[in-house]
């Protein structure tokens, strides 16, 4: 952004100029302005992305890559950029995904680049969104799925969030798991929370696919999750 970039390290985001101007300036000087509104919207950006990701840890733990964190914040920005309201350097995610807009930005994120649902997931689902069912009717894993090499079993996994960008407040509720053989053998699944997550926030629905392979009567998560789908099916 303008002369300053951004990058990631093992303590969190960091920027650094083009040029030789010192971290005072671009904090302090007056012609760097446009400069600090444009690092505030990151920052608030990428908290928005790490909230997310911290709201469904239960699924996402190994089904990411390795990009998510950029990724998210990239997306985050998208959204924040339907916020119309705030003046610059103040626009943030959690008015920008109050529209239809910001919304859609965010729908069908997959959390792994390496397998998106879409890609992995050949067959439709219904979602009912007052519950977070989630419904794949007459599904046969050897023709539904394009299988990666080496499973033997796919698991499915529903979940439905609440989470206000706001407050942060987040509620995570997850479905049953289903686990089932990668044979030609048809089975209606039928994913549902155990219950409706309370809040004030928005409603987020996911789908998580994950593979196994079975060895000696046990399964064990094939090529430790890289394989694993999970995409934001909807935001309500």
């Amino acid at each position: 952004m303008d002369d300053v970039n951004f990058y990631k390290t093992k303590k969190g985001y960091r920027m650094r100029t083009k040029g030789g101007v010192t971290r005072e300036q671009i904090l302090n000087g007056a012609a760097f302005e446009r400069t600090r509104e444009n690092i505030s919207e990151f920052s608030l950006s990428a908290s928005s992305g790490k909230l997310l990701r911290r709201t469904i840890l239960d699924l996402v733990s190994n089904a990411k890559d390795s990009n998510l964190s950029a990724r998210l914040t990239q997306t985050m920005i998208k959204v924040k950029n339907f916020d119309t309201t705030s003046a610059r350097g103040q626009r943030k995610v959690e008015v920008g995904i109050q529209l239809p807009e910001g919304k859609a930005v965010l729908k069908g994120f997959n959390f792994n680049e390496r397998s998106k649902l879409e890609e992995v997931l050949l067959k439709g689902y219904t979602l009912d969104s007052a519950t977070g069912e989630v419904v794949l009717s007459n599904f046969i894993p050897s023709q539904h799925l394009l299988l990666p090499q080496g499973a033997t079993h796919v698991e499915f996994t529903a979940g439905f969030a609440n989470l206000d960008f706001a407050t942060t407040e987040k509620e995570l509720q997850l479905s049953n798991v289903v686990n089932l053989s990668v044979g030609p053998t048809a089975s209606n699944i039928t994913l549902t929370p155990v219950a409706v997550p309370v809040g004030t926030g928005q409603s987020l629905y996911v789908l998580k696919v994950a593979f196994f392979q079975e060895i000696n009567g046990l399964q064990y998560p094939l090529k430790n999750g890289a394989f694993n789908a999970l995409q934001l099916l909807e935001v309500l």
